[in-house]
């Protein structure tokens, strides 16, 4: 009697045990990293692993596509869950430092390192990446709001960025940096439009006038595109904590005031079934709209980014290209902005983003110039979005996406702000503010070269 009694006490007292590993093992399954089941991603992560420990890693696009995807799939997904960080461009910042840190400590191996630097520069896989952005996000945009956001921001964004380079400047001269370097390295990254569509064709602009390679540019300008971006953020919650309190100088998500509420439409992307011959397609104009770029420049002498960035705009304002090829460029672009952008930053970070070099740039100094340019974009996008009889405390939050990182950094401000309804805004400032950085800032380059 009493064994049976002890019996069906154990066995009762073993079923939470087994209840739990059975609810343990179900959420591991049910995980996942990225868009990957969490035992998918442990065992391509084992494999391409024992590859590179064994030497066996393709030295070649194949092998250099597994490191950065396996690597970016992770950091991005963690960037976008850890706190505080995820509202700061979280992906980005991990994506870019933590195989920098990798690298340091010499934690990643030779056939590793072989197989990634044949990606991004035999391959010239970073090039590929800025012609699917630059062209597929300007074919892509929605051309109403292109011509309207011309004229409803055209004034805040000038005078917000001449206010921001002066001060950024003043603020160098006062520490004392050189105006030259103040000037193409520290401000124009911040308000240059973001990773993709800035610094990466900046760099390549400087690289085709001063010499050197695009690379070693990228370097010098990601830690003012960062740390801009942080500054951003936390002040677009300022900003949101001041419209709450005087809530006569916010608009909620409206940016102008209009008693026939004939603001400028939110843009809505409409469901459509993707043709992946038209995304085909869009890899070729994407591709020899680059190629525009490079004929040019031996012709005019301009930099072969500013020319397709130039031949992008003009095709779409002109509307000479057909819906569906504009379609086809778009969708690449979704893809490769979606899919490869962390990837891309972790081969940016393994190859061109030196710890030492990161540490000795960022300097109080430097922090206090990137705080001065953001702080002035803000301020005067408040002000002169109150002259404009535009909601203030919108027009700043959409002209501090100028200092943003780009596409990322226009989520994580609007995010932290709450206004997600001005995401049309954030990419007329993020895009033709940044387009027309990266153009005047080459040109001007150029001049003084």
């Amino acid at each position: 009697m009493n064994t049976k009694t002890n019996m069906k006490a154990l066995t009762q007292e073993e079923l939470p045990l087994e209840n739990n590993f059975k609810s343990l093992g179900d959420k591991l399954i049910k995980a996942k990293v990225g868009v990957l089941p969490l035992p998918l991603y442990v065992v391509l992560a084992a494999i391409i692993l024992a590859a590179s420990v064994y030497n066996t890693l393709p030295a070649d696009m194949i092998g250099g596509f597994a490191v950065i995807m396996i690597l970016g799939i992770l950091l991005g997904d963690l960037g976008q869950k850890i706190p505080i960080l995820k509202e700061i461009g979280g992906p980005a910042i991990l994506a870019l430092l933590v195989p920098s840190i990798l690298v340091f400590l010499d934690l990643i191996n030779t056939s590793s390192m072989e197989a990634v630097t044949t990606l991004m520069k035999t391959s010239n896989f970073l090039y590929f990446y800025i012609s699917c952005l630059v062209v597929g996000s300007i074919l892509g945009m929605n051309s109403k709001v292109l011509i309207q956001g011309f004229t409803r921001m055209f004034v805040p964004l000038v005078v917000g960025t001449i206010l921001a380079v002066s001060a950024g400047l003043l603020v160098g001269l006062l520490f004392g940096y050189d105006i030259k370097h103040t000037l193409f390295y520290i401000v124009v990254p911040i308000i240059g439009g973001g990773i993709g569509e800035g610094i990466l064709p900046l760099s390549i602009a400087y690289s085709s006038i001063l010499g050197g390679s695009a690379e070693s540019f990228v370097s010098q300008m990601i830690p003012a595109a960062v740390i801009g971006n942080i500054f951003a953020v936390v002040c677009a919650g300022l900003m949101m904590r001041l419209g709450e309190k005087k809530t006569h100088l916010s608009g909620n998500g409206k940016l102008v005031k209009s008693e026939n509420n004939d603001d400028i439409p939110e843009e809505k992307e409409k469901e459509k079934v993707i043709d992946f011959s038209l995304m085909g397609a869009g890899l070729l104009i994407a591709c020899s709209f680059f190629i525009v770029g490079t004929l040019g420049e031996k012709f005019i002498g301009m930099p072969g980014p500013v020319i397709m960035i130039l031949f992008a705009t003009l095709i779409k304002c002109l509307k000479v290209m057909p819906h569906k090829m504009e379609d086809g460029a778009h969708n690449l672009y979704k893809f490769v902005s979606t899919s490869l952008t962390w990837p891309l930053m972790v081969g940016l970070g393994m190859l061109y983003i030196p710890l030492e070099d990161v540490v000795k740039i960022v300097t109080p100094a430097y922090i206090v110039i990137c705080a001065s340019v953001v702080l002035t974009m803000i301020t005067s996008g408040y002000f002169v979005g109150k002259l404009m009889k535009m909601y203030p405390v919108d027009s700043a939050i959409v002209t501090g996406c100028h200092s943003g990182l780009g596409g990322t950094g226009d989520v994580a401000i609007l995010s932290a702000s709450k206004r997600m309804a001005l995401m049309p805004f954030a990419q007329v400032a993020t895009r033709i503010g940044g387009v027309s950085t990266v153009i005047m800032a080459s040109l001007l380059l150029k001049l003084l070269s």
